[in-house]
């Protein structure tokens, strides 16, 4: 029987990296999309093939059209038939209040959150559609538990942006519920990447319900979860992996 073949936009650090990572050991062979580093990309393709399972870095900014095309096409010939993706890619934008916020940081939040999410969740329907001859398959898209607080003070268009997101997984899951595909969200908390500005992790940790921020492997689980057979009846949700946040 074939590996299921998944598709991580953002695969090469943090969240993505560590879904790559998990995935390669729980059975996946794994596309690692990465828009500019090379090698971080090439050490998650090293981790997937150590834990038993085939890998490829595909290089791609996930917001133009014809790049996502070209990373879908280039993951089915590279593995075969797309199964599963994750939409992991994702800027928080330089931190400040709307009235302060440049123009440009507001282009970019909602083009690499939404826009691009947008784009890759088109184009993963299209290839895994039963209706268009598809095999079927999962998508996670990230969201942020920013969506339901509302990033007030510190980047309230990051919590737009990922408020469409959780729009977007509800809607979606409803078009293509009877086209062998399910569509899922995860609401992440503050979690230890380099999504966030410095100093912002550690000031923000005594104010977190848990005391801490969560880690990769903690998000990860849960989108393996997600991705996974065990989540057969689960579609159109949106979990929140916040720790109480």
């Amino acid at each position: 029987m074939p590996r299921p073949v998944l598709l991580i936009a953002g695969g090469s650090r943090g969240i993505g990296a560590s879904t790559c990572k998990l995935a390669g050991a729980r059975g996946y062979d794994v596309a690692v999309n990465y828009k500019s580093n090379a090698t971080a990309a090439g050490n998650v393709v090293d981790a997937v093939k150590a834990a038993g399972g085939n890998a490829v870095a595909i290089q791609g900014d996930m917001i133009d059209e014809a790049t996502v095309e070209r990373v879908f096409d280039e993951t089915t010939k590279s593995l075969g038939p797309i199964t599963h993706f994750v939409h992991s890619a994702g800027v928080g934008g330089k931190n400040s209040k709307l009235e302060a916020a440049t123009a440009a940081t507001l282009r970019e939040v909602i083009d690499v959150n939404l826009y691009g999410g947008l784009l890759c969740a088109r184009a993963a329907v299209r290839r895994m559609s039963t209706a268009k001859g598809g095999p079927g398959g999962s998508i996670v898209l990230l969201s942020s538990i920013a969506s339901v607080t509302g990033g007030a003070g510190e980047y309230v268009f990051y919590a737009a942006a990922k408020g469409g997101i959780d729009a977007l997984t509800s809607g979606l899951a409803r078009e293509v519920a009877k086209e062998g595909i399910r569509v899922n969200g995860i609401r992440p908390g503050p979690t230890d990447t380099e999504i966030h500005e410095p100093g912002r992790l550690e000031r923000i940790t005594p104010l977190l319900p848990m005391g801490r921020p969560g880690q990769p492997d903690e998000i990860a689980e849960a989108i393996l979860f997600l991705l996974s057979d065990a989540a057969s009846y689960v579609s159109g949700a949106v979990l929140n992996v916040s720790g109480a946040r």
